[in-house]
């Protein structure tokens, strides 16, 4: 089984946090649909006849396509791969794009699964980030989906940030429970290079971000999504039973996907390649037959590496066994290195399986880069 990302560079503006790749002009989305096309024909033999188990329209802001677009684009994937019978199409979008119409019209597509970009239910909040919708727009956005038959629907929540006061916090958690949604994915506010938001803080026009801050409200979000019967499993993303991201599970439990468009990675378990991240090189060059990518072969290390990095943060966590099928003896030395993670409470052992307890879900990178190899 394998999965095919997609990558939609394009957003009506930019939000101050993100430092993903898209363009706020629309004016070349013709000409990118037709590369995008033409790379799923020129990348048909990268997954090697693998079953297509999951498809993800990423971005950017892949709601911007229109029906007829995305129904492009994954029938040129059915026609040049096995697609499961039951594979989970997932639209990243947002709220102010998902009117009565457009949802009419996805109903119509292979599309499946929701994930909406949230990100807050406050105004004040919204115009701080300089997202584009507001929060009466998110609430009505997921009622018009549910009405409509789309019921498998995840939503981005973020937390961390200056304006976000932790009752607000607890209001947009209840808010999120009360809309019966069955997966939630919330993140910390992370301040990126080259942004906005970097910026407005070097000019000391915002406060940094408060670490304890984003603490707190980690561990007030845990408790509520367990009083609310929702799983953890992965740091930041949280489901109701049998409701996990197929699509990014598999990318923490090192399955093989096929990236298509600017920015987009690829890795097929022993390489990993990411095309330009630049619309018009990456277009002229699809379009010329050549694929604009750069290729790394993973080394044991690598691959041990990023292993560590990504099963660490899910419930299922490392399995020793996995380690040593990579490099032979590494789950002795990881062991060792483990040792004071055992002592300080942050790491569990059961059988060949190492989890992050409650404690070491608030380390989880840090804890990860230093059990490197």
């Amino acid at each position: 089984m394998a999965g095919i990302y997609l990558h939609i560079p394009f957003c009506k503006q930019a939000c101050h946090y993100c430092d993903f790749h898209f363009s706020t002009s629309p004016k070349y989305k013709d000409e990118m649909v037709k590369a995008l096309v033409k790379e799923i024909h020129l990348q048909r033999c990268y997954l090697d006849n693998e079953s297509i188990e999951t498809i993800y329209f990423g971005g950017g802001t892949p709601s911007v396509l229109s029906a007829d677009e995305i129904q492009l684009l994954i029938n040129t994937i059915t026609e040049l791969h096995t697609v499961s019978a039951d594979a989970e199409i997932t639209l990243e979008a947002n709220p102010d794009d998902l009117d009565h119409s457009k949802l009419k019209a996805l109903r119509q597509t292979p599309v499946n699964r929701f994930s909406i970009g949230i990100q807050s239910f406050f105004d004040e909040d919204l115009a701080w980030m300089n997202r584009v919708h507001r929060s009466s727009e998110a609430e009505a956005s997921v009622k018009r989906a549910q009405d409509i038959g789309f019921e498998n629907i995840t939503v981005d929540l973020i937390y961390g940030y200056p304006l976000l006061t932790d009752v607000k916090w607890k209001k947009n958690l209840d808010t999120v429970f009360a809309l019966r949604i069955p997966h939630i994915s919330a993140y910390a506010m992370t301040v990126e290079p080259q942004t906005a938001l970097a910026a407005f803080i070097s000019k000391k026009k915002q406060p940094p971000m408060s670490e304890e801050q984003s603490a707190g409200q980690f561990s007030t979000m845990l408790d509520a999504m367990q009083s609310n019967s929702f799983e953890q499993y992965e740091i930041s993303n949280f489901c109701t039973p049998g409701h996990y991201s197929r699509h990014n599970s598999n990318y923490w439990k090192g399955v093989k996907y096929l990236g298509i468009g600017p920015s987009a990675h690829s890795f097929n378990g022993e390489t990993r390649q990411w095309n330009v991240a630049n619309n018009a090189k990456y277009t002229k060059s699809i379009m010329g037959d050549a694929i604009p990518s750069e290729v790394e072969v993973l080394t044991e290390e690598n691959r041990l590496n990023e292993y560590i990095m990504t099963a660490l943060r899910t419930k299922w966590g490392i399995d020793l066994e996995q380690l040593d099928a990579i490099a032979g003896g590494s789950a002795n030395i990881l062991l060792k290195a483990a040792r004071i993670y055992f002592d300080d409470g942050s790491l569990t052992q059961s059988g060949n399986l190492l989890t992050l307890t409650p404690h070491g879900k608030l380390y989880a990178d840090r804890i990860a880069s230093e059990l490197f190899f």
